[in-house]
């Protein structure tokens, strides 16, 4: 080989390099840019997650002073607006007090393991037409095992306190999370039978949704599974621990339960789980029982009355959005109104009625869903 053939293949391969390392570097570029991507709808996420949050304690504030004839909140913000954030922020100055004999570790991963188990919930949850930053297709079924992790996060906590009362408080919350969740399977399983009939790998909440969507208003689930929609309802207000089923904090009991040790940015954590599990709950409710983002409205014509069909989409899916949180905060105003009308209820008569009656109930409810599927086909 001549010297001239030898520098022609020796630039062949230094292009060939170059090339290579260009394509690794584009590779590289492309990748980078679609982990920014992805960043953008959980930040979105994230920020629409704590607003929410925000007004659920506003709204909580604001009814429970209106339902007990007195002035709510109203002097942080134009109508007490801010309060949540003042509250927020006195939380993340005050002290992390530890307890000295307690178990540390466990102590301080409680809350964490609490809030992280909820959060991951919101990724399964549609607000609109395929508008969900996981696409899963047992994404019900999802939610239902994430959440009976968020009571192993009550239980290290109380038992990390080394506190009678803590430890009690963590007890009666996993007690509680058992007690509840079976009825609350049972009733899910109902609405997702057909659903599963028909297909087991599509998305499971667009089917649920669009099989309420044929008759308006009248085709929601409510109407088809009423025994189910109350079990549903009564189990989620007993998995948010909220009043007439906060046995795991009850004051005149265990001072706080599971919370008493805590103080600053963890007692903080403890209250912002509550929340969300609420708003959690609420938009399940509203995708497997209220029509979820469909309501018996044509708005999508909307646009195209106005001559502005390419905003039809955008329109349709912001619509959406709001009538699904719409019917979310409907169902959050009656946890609410329901905490200042029922009386605490004793841990024997919590544990029988998740055992005794709603377990029969809805078993009874998805025996006759079953029959009827299976007389239907």
């Amino acid at each position: 080989m001549s010297l001239w053939e030898k520098l022609i293949v020796e630039m062949i391969i230094d292009t060939t390099e170059v090339q290579t390392i260009n394509s690794f570097s584009t590779s590289g570029f492309f990748k980078e840019v679609y982990g920014l991507i992805w960043i953008v709808p959980i930040l979105t996420l994230i920020l629409g997650i704590t607003i929410g949050v925000l007004v659920i304690v506003w709204l909580e504030r604001e009814i429970s002073a209106a339902i007990q004839q007195r002035i709510g909140p109203e002097y942080a913000g134009p109508l007490g607006i801010l309060q949540a954030i003042a509250d927020g922020t006195k939380l993340l100055l005050k002290e992390d007090l530890l307890p000295s004999r307690g178990d540390i570790r466990l102590f301080s991963v409680g809350p964490s393991i609490a809030v992280i188990s909820v959060l991951l919930s919101y990724l399964v949850i549609p607000f609109e037409y395929r508008l969900v930053l996981a696409d899963l297709g047992i994404g019900v079924f999802l939610w239902i095992a994430i959440s009976s992790i968020a009571p192993i996060g009550l239980l290290m906590s109380g038992y990390g306190s080394n506190n009678k009362y803590s430890f009690s408080g963590g007890l009666r919350a996993a007690a509680q999370s058992i007690s509840y969740e079976i009825p609350l399977t049972l009733c899910v399983l109902s609405i997702s039978l057909r659903v599963i009939r028909w297909n087991m790998n599509f998305y499971l909440f667009f089917f649920i949704v669009e099989a309420q969507s044929k008759y308006g208003f009248w085709g929601w689930n409510l109407w088809r599974q009423p025994i189910g929609f109350l079990v549903f309802l009564i189990s989620s207000l007993a998995e948010c621990e909220r009043l007439p089923f906060d046995l795991p904090e009850a004051e005149e009991e265990l001072v706080a339960g599971y919370q008493t040790e805590y103080s600053g940015i963890k007692y903080a954590l403890f209250y912002l789980a509550s929340y969300l599990n609420l708003l959690v709950s609420s938009l399940f409710v509203t995708i497997l029982y209220l029509g979820g983002w469909n309501f018996s409205i044509p708005y999508i014509s909307i646009p195209e009355l106005f001559k502005i069909k390419k905003m039809a989409g955008i329109f349709g899916m912001t619509i959406g959005i709001f009538i699904t949180l719409a019917k979310a905060y409907l169902f959050l105003f009656i946890s609410i109104t329901t905490r200042w009308t029922l009386p605490r209820m004793r841990i024997d008569q919590l544990l029988n009625l998740g055992w005794k009656f709603l377990l029969p109930i809805s078993l009874g409810n998805l025996l006759l869903t079953t029959s009827s599927q299976l007389v239907s086909l």
